[in-house]
């Protein structure tokens, strides 16, 4: 069933930990699709894990609206978050406006997220005011990183800890349905969670969010340039399910034909479905995978 935001605020609400997939292509989408998986994010870190740049600050909307479409072909039965690149959002209300529409309007998505606090607020509210879902994005957030001394944990200082409740208030009060923290403290990130009426999503912020999201490639040991701490490969817990399938077959070569399920597809398939068992049964992410 597609989740909506009430039926993800439902979930917030009852406790049930919600489950966050990023995902830039078609094939991969429809193996989500399978899932239970209750949302997928359209990162623009596809600008590194598809495209092939050194971070996410060269990714363009039109390259995100291609991702996106795609996913959207591939997944019709999830809920969609397209990411606003930089340089989509920041300039006006305006602009903020009209590429939030092109992500609803051209590509299908269910909602968009945007990164940062200050100015962003008032571009969460005037998207908000048009009738998109929107969720915000602190903590460390990788289109400024380099203005923060780059890819690092925020928080841990009084400081950072006062301005990031500060801001998720902000945030909440701007319209937003959700949040997402990274690379939070966890104290910290379980303390926003409790204290906003809006969805509280973690990534690399402890296991006492509302949900955790994890970047796709990551999660299949699909990226080969680096894997952060927070970031856990499932496919070692669940190979040998996939080889037992395979086991059960005398024909390999014939039951591929018929089925695709002897590759890749059916392994991504058990390894987000290892995922989404880890996650709602708060066994994910444990102190290994946590700053």
């Amino acid at each position: 069933m597609r989740q909506s935001v009430r039926s993800l605020l439902k979930k917030k609400l009852a406790k049930d930990p919600l489950t966050w997939l990023t995902c830039y292509d078609y094939s991969f989408a429809s193996a989500l699709n399978l899932t239970d998986l209750d949302m997928i994010l359209v990162g623009d870190s596809g600008g590194m894990t598809v495209l092939g740049y050194t971070d996410t600050v060269p990714v363009t909307m039109e390259e995100m609206l291609v991702l996106t479409k795609a996913v959207r072909r591939g997944a019709p039965d999830k809920f969609i978050v397209g990411d606003m690149p930089k340089g989509s959002y920041e300039e006006s209300n305006r602009i903020a406006i009209e590429n939030a529409m092109r992500f609803v309007k051209e590509a299908g998505c269910d909602a968009i997220k945007l990164e940062g606090s200050g100015m962003m607020i008032e571009r969460i509210a005037a998207i908000s005011a048009t009738g998109i879902p929107v969720i915000g994005h602190l903590g460390l957030t990788p289109q400024t990183s380099s203005q923060f001394g780059g890819y690092r944990v925020v928080g841990r200082t009084s400081d950072e800890a006062t301005k990031l409740r500060n801001d998720a208030k902000l945030i909440e009060e701007s319209g937003a349905f959700a949040l997402l923290l990274e690379a939070t403290p966890p104290e910290l990130a379980r303390e926003v969670s409790e204290s906003t009426s809006i969805i509280c999503m973690g990534i690399g912020a402890g296991r006492q969010t509302d949900g955790q999201l994890l970047i796709l490639h990551d999660l299949l040991g699909l990226y080969p340039n680096f894997r952060p701490k927070f970031a856990k490969c499932y496919v070692p817990q669940v190979i040998e399910n996939f080889t037992a399938l395979l086991d059960k077959e005398s024909q390999i070569i014939q039951f591929g034909k018929d089925t695709r399920l002897d590759g890749l597809y059916q392994l991504a398939v058990l390894a987000v479905g290892k995922f989404i068992d880890e996650v709602q049964s708060k066994n994910f992410p444990t102190e290994e995978f946590t700053y």
